[in-house]
């Protein structure tokens, strides 16, 4: 073999530290591979999953035939390989000083570790059967976190963005549970609906006024 067979393909030598970035930094999961879009065969593969190599077919199709994208780029889009696991994979055309393809880049990411992360957050977020109410009976301040974090998980405003009647039905819910007995309680319900206590003490007689009119 001579040295002009032996030299690398010039667009090996421009793309290779494109290649060889992409693949430490995602490595393990990530299969780099460079396509001859004249030849339809392999330039080159970096972290290869699966046997083929340098000079192997493609497959690639034609380049004619793709829909226009922005930049050449497409996907990410899903594979399968042979064992089950799941690729997102984004395949980007090359082009050349006068806007002919002179390669195709496509990555392969292996979804695996991802779906078993989210596998375990899954699990750590499954149902939970209801809280035992004994062991919370006393905790008034327990208590009042509980109800101000269900009224703002039920409508979907945060405690900033509460209105008045927000306001007025979370104060009503915390003296059903008899949290104002408490001698100490009225702070700690400014505090967690972030308004000062003379605010709650507004609000709180304007709701018992009501309820007694009612």
């Amino acid at each position: 073999m001579d040295e002009a067979e032996e030299a690398p393909d010039p667009r090996v030598r421009m793309w290779a530290p494109v290649c060889q970035a992409v693949a430490r930094l995602l490595g393990p999961y990530a299969e780099v591979v460079l396509h001859d879009p004249d030849t339809d065969r392999v330039l080159d593969i970096w972290n290869p999953m699966s046997s083929r190599g340098p000079g192997d077919p493609s497959l690639l199709g034609e380049l004619d035939e793709l829909d226009p994208s922005p930049q050449g780029v497409y996907g990410p889009y899903e594979k399968l390989l042979a064992d089950g696991r799941r690729l997102s994979s984004v395949s980007a055309v090359l082009r050349d000083a006068h806007d002919r393809p002179s390669a195709v880049l496509c990555i392969n990411l292996d979804r695996t570790p991802l779906e078993q992360a989210a596998a375990v957050l899954s699990a750590f977020g499954a149902p939970t059967v209801q809280r035992p109410e004994p062991l919370f009976e006393q905790d008034w301040s327990e208590r009042i976190q509980h109800i101000v974090g269900s009224h703002v998980r039920e409508t979907g405003r945060p405690v900033e963005r509460m209105t008045r009647q927000d306001r007025l039905a979370v104060l009503g819910r915390l003296d059903e549970a008899r949290v104002f007995a408490v001698r100490r309680a009225a702070p700690v319900v400014a505090g967690a609906l972030r308004v000062s206590r003379s605010t709650v003490y507004g609000l709180l007689a304007e709701l018992r006024a009501s309820s007694a009119k009612d």
